[in-house]
């Protein structure tokens, strides 16, 4: 009886207004615009499995670089062709994405703490979600307020001390592209220490020394889940098993910090399928806290897309 009061109090869910739903929006486009205002080479493709891979060239003295965009896609190309509008337009773009983020604050939109908020914004300054990486586990769940308008329930299910940050281990090998700076480096500087592995020689795991935050890499495993590479990040990554459906097609986000942070998380429908997953492998002790935890994330999150979203929920239990 109990249990069965629970789930139903878990999937209540309020929206957003209209007006805090399109400046969500508008702060999404307006920090894509941004990021796609640094173009300045030439445009190159590249193609892998069936995919296109955008690149802009460079010449830094006599070297020819190349830098990794994104996904082909047309908004991409229709932002890089704006490059040069966008540049010049910036100092006014960049006041109305400080108004938007204090309208959406003002709308009740949550924010990210600002320790969190500093370590997003040094990841996404120095391309980590550019070249894949993805935020995955509580951290990702509570950015789903702005891609699906929805209130979330503001208790221990959205609260974590944890940033764990996910990519493909394929993906970042093929980008032959890396962060501006090295990644130990900027953890450094938010005071956090590495947590060496067992085997003293990769590091996937830092600590902060003036709190409890932990930053963690991981990459999907098929099979036997051991350490990887991820060279595009500059990090080793622990791997994990059902991760590879977790983050396949990844969405852009906004954490909500200064003035946005242009981040990356997984698709919602995916996100809450994958917790019953991860939550049916927990069983005794503290895992069992965590079981409970995933299943009020993915009871909130599957009751809010079956209203809102019933295909795409439809399509992702297929997959799965």
């Amino acid at each position: 009886m109990h249990q069965k009061y629970w789930v139903m109090h878990m999937t209540k869910f309020k929206y957003h207004s209209r007006s805090a739903v399109v400046a969500y929006q508008d702060l999404l486009r307006q920090l894509a615009d941004a990021d796609a205002a640094s173009f300045q080479g030439t445009l190159e493709e590249r193609h892998r499995n069936g995919r296109t891979y955008l690149y802009e060239r460079f010449r830094i003295g006599a070297t020819m670089k190349a830098r990794y965009i994104g996904e082909d896609s047309p908004a991409l190309r229709v932002r890089i062709a704006q490059a040069e509008v966008l540049r010049q337009q910036e100092k006014e773009r960049a006041a109305e994405r400080t108004r938007l983020v204090r309208v959406l604050r003002a709308e009740g939109y949550g924010r990210v703490d600002s320790e969190t908020g500093a370590i997003l914004n040094a990841f996404a300054r120095t391309g980590v979600f550019r070249l894949g990486g993805t935020i995955v586990g509580t951290n990702a769940y509570t950015l789903y307020e702005g891609e699906l308008g929805v209130m979330l329930p503001r208790d221990e299910f959205a609260q974590t001390g944890d940033i764990d940050i996910a990519s493909f281990e394929k993906l970042s090998v093929a980008l032959d592209d890396r962060v501006t700076e090295d990644t130990s480096e900027v953890l450094a500087g938010l005071s956090f220490e590495p947590m060496p592995s067992l085997d003293g020689r990769h590091v996937w795991r830092w600590k902060q020394t003036t709190r409890e935050t932990l930053v963690e890499f991981l990459t999907p495993a098929f099979g036997e889940e051991g350490l990887r590479e991820l060279p595009a990040l500059g990090v080793s990554a622990q791997g994990l098993n059902y991760l590879n459906f977790l983050i396949a097609e990844p969405v852009k986000a906004v954490a909500l910090y200064r003035s946005g942070v242009l981040v990356q998380v997984p698709r919602p429908e995916r996100y809450a399928l994958h917790k019953l997953i991860v939550a049916s492998r927990r069983k005794a002790g503290i895992d069992s806290l965590k079981a409970r935890k995933d299943r009020a994330q993915a009871a909130f999150l599957i009751a809010v897309l079956a209203e809102d979203r019933p295909d795409e929920l439809a399509e992702a239990w297929e997959v799965a």
